[in-house]
């Protein structure tokens, strides 16, 4: 969740006898062009350079664009009194309007942006209605997290013909003497002396490091009747503290003498433990990263005759798009914004060129050497224009697109360059390839 502080400057002054006393409301555009109203800030009184305190919460979304819409009013006199989520807005008088998409705000360093305002039909000619800044903030309680690796050893075995595979729950009592799962480890398979993947907790999920957690070892059974092998309740500085003295902990079971839980053999421990910083995909975009936007499309065989309106390729004389031309729409719209350049590689494959031969990596703008093309409309643009000068071939081979993409993220890595490589490949499924993350899309 983003929460947005406004400011307004020079602002025109309604008033006669004083300044306006300006309110500001926001909006979020969607598809279908209408406005849905985020929230409002409060009135402040004789002012042409508001500076509003109360926040406008909006929750970002990566993946798609969220255009938004800032309305800047003078609140009358008569209206003071009224809260302003009362106000009928047509009894105002309109200072000017200002848009922009999320994304422009947060991509910025600052995570500010300034717009000049106008008025609602855009012209704002020769007078000055001011300008409105917006700030973006997450709304994060703290970033702070523990992150822990433990193992136990010497656990009892619940299984007749092979060892127990264990995992671990945490759970965080609350105050009605209930808990609350905030963890589950993986299953580590036929191990008695089990060692997980590395664990972590942030304060959000635990708390504080005094709040005690209780920690459940099971057996996993693949119809869900998990085994309870033992438990034990510590706090995390309690852990912190058995790391320290590198020291284990006995895991204990539920004996029928009420207030006399059975002390087992097997132990958790340790092994590390540190605090850190949780960073936020925001927090790596105001610190000068960027997703770099390249575009793969696929011109095989399979994809059927551009000429028939059942070809992926087909391009529709009404001017509806084709699955390729949306696909590039839907997600260059959204990733351009993270490309301060807007130069995006854009190649073709599976195609026979002008010379009659069939390449797997070639220039999709027609260019021997420019690579590149000016934003989604020159990606559009060069798709287009390849349709007509390129012969649908095969096979289906994008290892070289691939290899050529990783040699770009390499040389980004090797100039120091702040920027996140990303491959869209194109084919009869949308791919989007970004290191780590495949995202899949499926054709309609």
């Amino acid at each position: 969740m983003l929460q947005l502080s406004l400011s307004a400057s020079n602002l025109l002054d309604r008033d006669i006898t004083s300044k306006s006393d300006p309110m500001a409301v926001v909006y979020a555009k969607k598809i279908d062009g209408k406005l849905e109203e985020l929230g409002r800030t409060e009135v402040v009184l004789n002012s042409l350079n508001p500076v509003w305190i109360e926040k406008v919460i909006v929750a970002f979304q990566f993946e798609i664009v969220q255009p938004l819409v800032f309305h800047v009013y003078d609140v009358d006199t008569k209206y003071h009194n009224i809260p302003v989520k009362m106000l009928k807005l047509k009894d105002q008088e309109f200072l000017g309007e200002a848009t922009c998409v999320l994304s422009e705000v947060v991509t910025n360093q600052t995570r500010s942006l300034t717009l000049n305002l106008h008025i609602k039909n855009g012209h704002t000619g020769l007078r000055n209605f001011g300008a409105l800044t917006i700030h973006a903030e997450e709304t994060v309680a703290s970033r702070s997290c523990v992150e822990m690796i433990v193992h136990c050893s010497h656990l009892d075995n619940k299984d007749l013909f092979s060892k127990s595979d264990p995992f671990l729950r945490i759970s965080r009592i609350v105050e009605t003497g209930g808990s609350v799962p905030i963890f589950k480890t993986e299953v580590v398979n036929n191990n008695l002396n089990p060692i997980w993947k590395p664990l972590c907790l942030s304060i959000q999920q635990f708390g504080s490091k005094d709040n005690p957690l209780i920690i459940e070892c099971f057996d996993f059974n693949s119809n869900g009747n998990h085994v309870l092998i033992g438990k034990l309740q510590k706090s995390v500085a309690n852990l912190e503290k058995l790391h320290k003295e590198r020291s284990g902990a006995n895991l204990t079971l539920p004996s029928s003498h009420r207030g006399h839980d059975k002390v087992l053999k097997g132990q958790l421990f340790v092994d590390q433990f540190c605090e850190k910083q949780q960073y936020s995909f925001l927090d790596y975009i105001s610190s000068g990263f960027e997703l770099n936007f390249t575009v793969a499309v696929d011109f095989t065989a399979s994809n059927g005759n551009p000429r028939n309106p059942d070809s992926l390729h087909y391009i529709d004389p009404s001017g509806q798009l084709n699955s390729y031309q949306r696909a590039i729409l839907e997600v260059g719209e959204v990733i351009q914004f993270y490309d301060s350049d807007r130069h995006f590689p854009a190649w073709g494959f599976g195609g026979r060129t002008c010379d009659g031969t069939t390449s797997h990596c070639f220039n999709l703008n027609g260019s021997a050497g420019a690579f590149e093309v000016e934003g989604v409309e020159g990606i559009m643009a060069a798709y287009s224009s390849a349709l007509h000068n390129v012969a649908l071939a095969g096979p289906t081979l994008f290892g070289q697109v691939i290899n050529k993409a990783a040699q770009i993220a390499g040389q980004s890595i090797s100039y120091n360059s702040n920027k996140m490589e990303s491959l869209q490949t194109y084919k009869k499924q949308k791919t989007l390839w970004s290191g780590h993350l495949i995202f899949h899309y499926q054709f309609s």
